[in-house]
């Protein structure tokens, strides 16, 4: 699979209560991925950053969430026959100082060897309140990137970071902030490509998102065929469906703001 790297503008942090949690509880889900080997690594001991990350959750329980929330999200279970996980060998995360917030990338062994670089200045910057949940959505977010397919490289760039912040979306870990937009483009990328997922999912049923996921693991993209095929429709059209759903619900609440009679 050809690598692309990726960069993450990551949102304020979200809801405390989709932290991890920091019991020793040992007890495991029956059906669990396998886990590749994990790295840590940090690069300023000294910097404010590490000490709030380090106090905010457990390095080794974190990515083991992170990468369990992602397989499951994108590939259901391992004993699903149409299962095709890709082969990520190993993830690093690197604690370092850095302008932005976070990347994914390949080593220099090779694309299967993933490095998430996630920078020490954002982490510190972070609402002491929310440094755990925040954390968890970022490395969430980018464990994406370690297990994603992009149709050869061909899948565009908004589209693969929409799948992402559409696996932090349903790993409980959305910012506060986070609203349905419908903008100009369907592939704007993050949470707006993510919500559009999630409409997209409710509509066509559960799974459709692991369907496409599979489509670019085994096709080049070509926008009009690629969305055709998936679900019959184009996805202009489908944005445009979007798009008026999010107005009409826009409208009802006006609705029920402007109405004295109103319960709610």
């Amino acid at each position: 699979m050809t690598e692309i790297p990726t960069s993450t503008v990551a949102p304020p942090s979200p809801p405390a209560q989709a932290a991890i949690s920091k019991s020793n509880d040992s007890s495991k889900p029956k059906d669990t991925f396998p886990v590749p080997k994990l790295r840590l690594e940090i690069r300023d001991l000294s910097h404010d950053g590490t000490t709030a990350f380090l106090t905010a959750v457990i390095a080794n329980k974190a990515l083991v969430q992170a990468v369990q929330s992602v397989l499951t999200l994108l590939y259901e279970s391992p004993q699903n026959p149409t299962t095709t996980v890709p082969p990520t060998r190993s993830v690093t995360l690197i604690l370092r100082s850095m302008p932005g917030v976070a990347y994914t990338t390949g080593s220099e062994l090779d694309g299967d060897h993933k490095e998430i670089h996630f920078s020490l200045e954002y982490i510190n910057d972070i609402a002491s309140e929310r440094t755990s949940a925040e954390i968890m959505g970022v490395l969430t977010h980018e464990m994406v990137h370690c297990y994603q397919y992009n149709a050869y490289g061909t899948c565009p760039g908004g589209l693969i970071e929409g799948i992402a912040d559409w696996v932090r979306l349903n790993a409980c870990l959305s910012p506060p902030h986070w609203k349905r937009e419908a903008g100009e483009k369907w592939d704007a990328g993050y949470q707006h490509t993510g919500y559009f997922l999630e409409y997209l999912e409710r509509r066509f049923g559960e799974g459709l998102v692991r369907r496409l996921n599979e489509k670019l693991r085994i096709e080049r993209y070509e926008e009009k065929p690629f969305w055709t095929e998936l679900v019959g429709r184009p996805v202009e059209q489908l944005w445009e469906d979007y798009r008026q759903t999010i107005e009409e619900e826009e409208c009802v609440l006006v609705e029920k703001v402007d109405d004295p009679n109103s319960t709610n």
